[in-house]
C-alpha cells in the first residue's frame, strides 16, 4: 500500500464509533487481549473483544491441561535470559508486570498459587478453568463485552476493520484497535497466523513464522526402532548441542524423530542450525551421573559369553530404549569396543534434519517485529492499532515464561492505547 493510501486507512481506522466515544475494539481472547480489556475498562474504556472461535481461552484451557504452570518463581536475570535475543524487548514488559506481579493478580481473583519444586508456580488445584471463569466474571462485571464466533478478516478499502460474523460480515470503527491474535501453532483453537497477510500489505515489519517449543525429526528410524520404542520416553539424560554443556531432563522416541520437554528447551537453537545448516546434531549422554572413565573401566571387565547387551544392562543398567538408541547411532566397531562405547554412551550423536509441523508445536517465533512497533506497542505504520502476545516476535521455553510475556504484553499494549488515547485527545 502506498504512503497515502495508509494514512488514509490508518486515520479511518482510529475514528470514533459511531455509537459510542472512547470505544476500542481487542482481536483475539487469549491472555494477553483479555489483560489489555482489564486495564482498558478499568480506566472507564468501553471495550469490544472479539475472538473467532466459540468461547474465548480456548488455548489457554489446554495449555493447562495436566497442570496450569502460570509462572515461574526464579530469579528475574535469570527468567529475563529466557528470552534470548529478544529479552531486551521483553524487559519493559516484564518490570511493569514481572512474575510476582502475575502471581498478585492472580490471588486477586480468588485463585491461591504454589512454587513446585521446578520452581514453576501453579494454580493450588492445578486447573485452568477456575481462573479463567473468575476473570471473565470480573471482565464482564467492568462491562467488557465479549463477542464470539467473530473472526477478523482484515480492514476494508476505507480503513475499518472488517469481522466474519454469524450473522454475515461487519466492519468496525473503534477509537484503537488491538490486534491479539496469537501465533502460528495450534491452528484448532483459532490461532492460524491467518493475520499475517493482512499486515504484511500494510507495511507491517514481520518475521516468518517458525515452530517453537516443537519436536523433530531425524532422517528416518530403523523398522525395530519405530515398531517397538515409537512413544518410549528416554528419562535421566542429558542433551546438548554443539560443545554446550548438555540439559537434563527426559524426552520422548517419536515415529519420525524425538520430542518432549528437554527437545523443547532446545528447539530455538536447534532450529536455527538445522535453518543454517541444513541439520543439526546433538549429543546424547545416557548416563550424565557417571564419567567417561567409570563407564569405561564398567565396561572393560570380563563378560565371558554374555553379549555386550547383557553387559550393558548388568553393569551400566542401560537397556530397553536407551539401549537400542545406543546400538541405533553406533557402528559395530564402536559397539565392541569399551573405550570407543563409553565415549558414545556419554555423547551419542544424533542428526536432526526439519522441525516437525508449525501446527504441532506448543507455540511458534516470528511474526510482528518489535521494530515496526513503538514502545507502547502501537505499529508504526498504522497509527492506532496495537499488537500484543504471541503474534509478536519473541520465543521462549516452556515453564511458565511464554503466559507471563503474553500477559505483561496485553497489560503495557492496553496502558500504551490509553496513552495514545489521551494523546490523541480521545479520552
Amino acid at each position: 500500500m502506498r504512503a497515502s493510501s495508509r494514512q488514509t486507512a490508518a486515520h479511518a481506522m482510529t475514528q470514533p464509533a459511531s455509537t459510542a466515544p472512547h470505544h476500542v475494539a481487542i482481536i483475539g481472547g487469549g491472555p494477553a487481549g483479555l489483560m489489555a480489556a482489564e486495564v482498558l475498562s478499568q480506566a472507564g474504556v468501553r471495550v469490544d473483544l472479539y475472538d473467532g472461535m466459540p468461547s474465548v481461552g480456548r488455548k489457554f484451557l489446554l495449555a493447562g491441561v495436566g497442570g496450569m504452570n502460570i509462572t515461574h518463581s526464579e530469579a528475574y536475570p535469570a527468567f529475563l535470559s529466557r528470552y534470548a535475543e529478544r529479552a531486551p524487548q521483553i524487559a519493559p514488559l516484564l518490570r511493569a508486570f514481572d512474575a510476582d506481579a502475575l502471581c498478585r493478580w492472580i490471588h486477586g481473583l480468588g485463585i491461591d498459587t504454589f512454587i513446585g519444586s521446578s520452581g514453576r508456580v501453579f494454580p493450588t488445584d492445578m486447573k485452568a478453568a477456575p481462573l479463567l471463569r473468575a476473570w471473565l466474571k470480573r471482565l464482564r462485571d467492568g462491562g467488557v463485552v465479549i463477542h464470539t464466533r467473530h473472526r477478523w478478516i482484515g480492514w476494508d478499502a476505507n480503513g475499518a476493520l472488517r469481522l466474519d460474523s454469524p450473522d454475515g460480515e461487519k466492519t468496525l470503527t473503534p477509537d484503537a484497535t488491538l490486534l491479539a491474535l496469537g501465533g502460528g501453532s495450534w491452528s484448532r483453537l483459532g490461532s492460524d497466523g491467518a493475520w499475517m497477510l493482512a499486515l504484511e500489505q500494510h507495511g507491517v515489519g514481520l518475521a516468518p513464522l517458525q515452530p517453537s517449543n516443537c519436536g523433530f525429526e531425524v532422517s528416518a528410524w530403523s523398522d525395530l526402532m519405530v515398531s517397538k520404542f515409537a512413544g518410549a520416553p528416554l528419562k535421566n539424560i542429558g542433551i546438548g548441542l554443539n560443545d554446550d554443556t548438555p540439559r537434563l531432563g527426559e524426552c520422548v522416541i517419536t515415529a519420525t524423530g524425538i520430542e518432549g520437554s528437554l527437545v523443547y528447551a532446545l528447539s530455538a537453537p536447534i532450529r536455527e542450525a538445522i535453518n543454517r545448516h541444513g541439520a543439526a546434531v546433538v549429543h546424547i549422554d545416557l548416563l550424565p551421573g557417571r564419567p567417561v572413565d567409570k563407564i569405561q573401566a564398567a565396561l572393560s571387565k570380563p563378560r565371558g559369553s554374555r553379549s555386550m547387551a547383557k553387559h550393558l544392562h548388568s553393569q551400566l543398567g542401560i537397556d530397553g530404549v536407551k539401549a537400542a538408541l545406543l546400538r541405533e547411532l553406533t557402528d559395530a566397531q564402536t559397539f565392541a569396543d569399551p573405550a570407543l562405547l563409553a565415549r558414545a554412551i556419554k555423547a551419542l550423536p544424533l542428526t536432526l534434519v526439519k522441525t516437525r509441523p508449525l501446527d504441532e508445536a506448543i507455540s511458534s517465533a516470528g511474526g510482528v517485529t518489535f521494530e515496526a512497533m513503538d514502545e507502547r506497542l502501537m505499529l508504526k505504520a498504522l497509527p492506532g492499532v496495537f499488537c500484543a502476545g504471541e503474534m509478536l516476535d519473541w520465543e521462549a521455553p516452556t515453564g511458565g515464561y511464554l503466559l507471563t510475556a503474553c500477559f505483561a504484553s496485553g497489560r503495557t499494549a492496553g496502558l500504551g492505547m490509553i496513552d495514545w488515547l489521551r494523546s490523541s485527545g480521545k479520552l
